[in-house]
């Protein structure tokens, strides 16, 4: 119960952490502009940057370091009502317009609007773009004439774009309409300028009227003229005309049976040739459908033959993959009945070692840890075993008879038979020599190394040594 507990609050805690963060990603409007402030990164140069712009799209606003806010896209539509503009000619005039303006979205733009319109109503906004709009306006009439203003409605409208946009760029607004509706001033020169073209326009267009009159008289004369002219030589036109109809009835009809003889002989050779063509389409569609009995049986001769062989081919295949899958599997089997035997070999071998040593551990232990005196323990158990193979060495010698040749003394008391019985018995290693070569020593109490004095002695009993084992060996 408690770890099912434990895994609601860690499932709670987590959603918590999930719904915290999706709610610090925020979508852009296509209507708005996002402006991140806080710790949004430097710019080009280097220098921090005071917030970060986004149209369209989405952004992660980070917790503590970063807040957002929107700039409205919503276009500002205000009145303009300038009076009292002192123009070039030093007379004040009215210029009522309606601008419409609203926050840019150029890159360099919408970052001056960031700086300097966050966080304003559209009221505010609309108060600051008309006070910059008023400047510009009174700047651009002081520099032109009041019958260019007047006259040249698209200049002055042109020059009052581009002034005020450059003004509008400097705190994040753009220009996107000015319309000037009229243009008054309170001297009357504008109406001087307006009755003055009103009294032209009135005697051009009586002037108009009266040659329009004349050029209708004189028209009408030329008409009547024109009209008898045309009567005339519509009239021959018409005699010319029906005898060139005549004619061309006459040539029509000709090229007419011309083109239906033509048409006759067309279409008779038409019927011969497309009767040879049917003909030989029909040739050729026997030689195709030969063409295909012959592929349809060449396909049944292919799949009695060919194919049964292939299968009988792959049977083969099979059979002997199986039959090498069989050996390789026995094989395999083998190998391992003989890895495991010399494995288990192995293990007797390493087990026997294992045993040994610890026999040989135990002795040198018993021994009081001299590795010396356990050997001699080992060597006295064996000296039965040692005595026995050096007596076995001289024990089955047989020796028929020993001729003596001389019977004289040698210098050392030793006759000839003494001293080849001497020599044989020393053939045979002492087990003190034994000892030796084994890098030991025999123990005092088995005896003492034999000395020269020692083998003196010996040697004076060897001759009776000798005549013993020659009267045994006579016997």
């Amino acid at each position: 119960m408690e770890v099912l507990i434990v895994i609601c609050v860690v499932v709670v805690v987590l959603f918590a952490v999930v719904l915290g963060i999706l709610s610090r990603y925020r979508k852009c409007p296509s209507d708005k502009i996002l402006v991140i402030y806080g710790k949004v990164g430097a710019d080009q140069f280097g220098q921090p940057r005071s917030a970060r712009c986004i149209h369209g799209g989405a952004a992660f606003i980070w917790p503590v370091i970063q807040s957002y806010q929107y700039l409205d896209l919503t276009p500002i539509s205000m009145n303009v009502d300038l009076k009292n503009a002192l123009s070039k000619q030093n007379i004040r005039i009215n210029v009522p317009s309606r601008f419409t303006v609203g926050i840019s979205t150029e890159p360099g733009v919408m970052q001056n609007a960031a700086e300097r319109l966050l966080g304003l109503k559209l009221v505010e906004i609309q108060e600051l773009a008309k006070d910059i709009v008023f400047g510009q306006l009174r700047l651009i009439i002081a520099t032109m004439d009041i019958e260019e203003i007047n006259s040249d409605r698209e200049k002055f409208t042109q020059a009052v774009a581009k002034n005020v946009e450059i003004e509008l760029k400097k705190i994040g607004l753009r220009l996107i309409n000015v319309n000037v509706t009229d243009i008054t001033d309170e001297s009357g020169y504008l109406n001087a300028l307006g009755k003055e073209a009103a009294a032209k326009a009135v005697n051009d267009a009586k002037k108009s009227v009266a040659e329009q009159n004349r050029d209708g008289e004189i028209g009408q004369a030329n008409a009547q003229q024109e009209q008898r002219v045309q009567v005339a030589a519509a009239n021959a036109a018409a005699i010319e005309g029906e005898n060139t109809a005549r004619v061309a009835v006459a040539q029509s009809e000709a090229v007419r049976r011309e083109r239906e003889a033509e048409s006759l002989r067309q279409a008779t050779a038409a019927e011969a040739v497309q009767a040879a063509k049917a003909k030989q389409e029909a040739y050729a569609a026997q030689q195709e459908a030969e063409q295909q009995r012959a592929q349809l049986e060449k396909a049944t001769q292919h799949a009695d033959i060919i194919v049964k062989a292939e299968i009988a081919k792959e049977q083969a295949e099979i059979d002997a993959e199986a039959e090498a899958e069989v050996i390789r599997r026995k094989a395999r089997g083998e190998a391992d009945a003989i890895f495991a035997k010399m494995e288990a070999e192995a293990k007797g071998q390493q087990e026997l070692l294992v045993r040994q040593a610890e026999g040989m551990r135990q002795i040198v232990d018993a021994a009081g840890g001299n590795a010396d005196a356990a050997v001699k323990l080992l060597i006295a158990e064996k000296l039965e075993d040692l005595v026995a193979i050096q007596v076995e060495a001289i024990k089955n010698i047989k020796i028929d008879k020993v001729t003596v040749w001389d019977s004289g003394q040698n210098a050392d008391g030793q006759n000839s038979t003494a001293g080849f019985i001497s020599g044989m018995m020393k053939a045979v290693p002492p087990l003190n020599e034994l000892f030796k070569q084994a890098g030991m020593e025999l123990p005092e109490l088995l005896g003492k190394d034999i000395t020269e004095e020692e083998t003196e002695g010996e040697t004076e009993e060897a001759p009776q040594f000798v005549e013993t084992v020659a009267a045994e060996t006579e016997e």
